[in-house]
């Protein structure tokens, strides 16, 4: 367990013990605050996994009356 003041000052050896997977914890006094793991370890949950539907679906409409005309051409919305 080290120290926030010790992990300021020594950060680079700290994130090369937790890549070597030795546990390293940051404390405010003695009370433990944090934990540096490698991102390796943690699981990605912002990527969906393939297949997975992400959006809502949406219902087609067919209009057949016209919303509007631009010059020559007739919208349909």
């Amino acid at each position: 367990m080290h120290t926030v003041h010790y992990a300021k000052t020594n950060l680079s050896k700290l994130l090369q013990q937790a890549e070597d997977g030795k546990h390293v914890v940051l404390a405010r006094g003695k009370k433990p605050i944090a934990r540096l793991v490698p991102c390796k370890q943690l699981p990605n949950t912002q990527k969906p996994e393939v297949g997975t539907i992400t959006s809502k679906p949406f219902k087609v409409i067919e209009k057949t009356e016209p919303t509007g005309s631009v010059g020559e051409k007739v919208l349909y919305f």
